[in-house]
């Protein structure tokens, strides 16, 4: 046997075991999505399935069904990560981490607070949360409690008992998280400030809600005096119906 054949054979053995290899990964993973062996079985299925129909077209000129090219293990793990691990079994890095801080403020024009306070009692009744079963008093502790009794975000004031005035949301890269226990509880603009180091993206505006219908109904209202202006009687015409007799 030449060398030529030895190399041959050892590159086919190679195939078949990453193939073995790979079927195991898979089956260990049962349906797993990135999984780390999976992806390491695979490379080295497709390196070894390279490599041998490399050798195949210098030997023979013959060429495999096989059309793969070769992957770098490390730059691919550079590039993707392996998993969800990470290319040693920790979280992947990451040469840019970066912290991305989204400041909201909207306000509200409350129509009638006994309707909103009645509304925040009834929220309160119906998940005490904290067991505290004490009538809501004041429209602050109000939208807190509907707050509370929603998803905790603003989207659970979208009530008739709050009208929506404008708003503004503010998009800032920072140099650290928040710590909301490094704030007083009656601080209401140290965590909203923005420091030295952070840099504002930009300043989204919200503006309040504008009732289209009314808008059209206006813009009726404008074209019906226009129509009534130029159907209006001639100079030294009458609407009275002629004299016939």
């Amino acid at each position: 046997m030449t060398d030529r054949h030895a190399e041959l054979d050892a590159a086919l053995e190679r195939v078949i075991t990453a193939a073995r290899d790979h079927l195991a990964a898979v089956k260990a993973a049962d349906g797993r999505a990135d999984d780390d062996e999976v992806w390491r079985a695979y490379v080295e299925l497709n390196n070894a399935s390279n490599g041998y129909d490399e050798l195949l077209l210098d030997a023979f000129g013959e060429v495999t069904p096989w059309d793969v090219e070769a992957i770098d293990p490390d730059e691919a793990d550079r590039q993707f990560g392996v998993g969800i691990g990470g290319v040693d079994g920790t979280e992947a890095e990451d040469p840019h981490p970066q912290i991305i801080s989204v400041r909201q403020r909207r306000d509200y024009r409350v129509p009638s607070v006994a309707a909103l306070l009645r509304l925040a009692d009834a929220a309160r009744r119906t998940n005490p949360g904290d067991g505290d079963t004490a009538a809501v008093e004041t429209v602050g502790e109000a939208v807190l409690e509907l707050m509370q009794a929603g998803d905790g975000s603003l989207g659970a004031l979208d009530i008739p008992e709050l009208e929506s005035l404008d708003g503004v949301v503010v998009v800032a890269e920072v140099a650290t998280p928040l710590d909301p226990e490094a704030y007083e509880d009656n601080d209401g603009t140290g965590p909203f400030a923005v420091g030295a180091e952070d840099r504002v993206v930009d300043r989204l505006d919200e503006h309040a809600f504008v009732d289209l219908d009314d808008d059209l109904d206006e813009d009726e209202d404008e074209e019906g005096v226009g129509i009534d202006a130029g159907l209006g009687e001639a100079p030294g015409q009458s609407s009275e119906p002629a004299d016939r007799r």
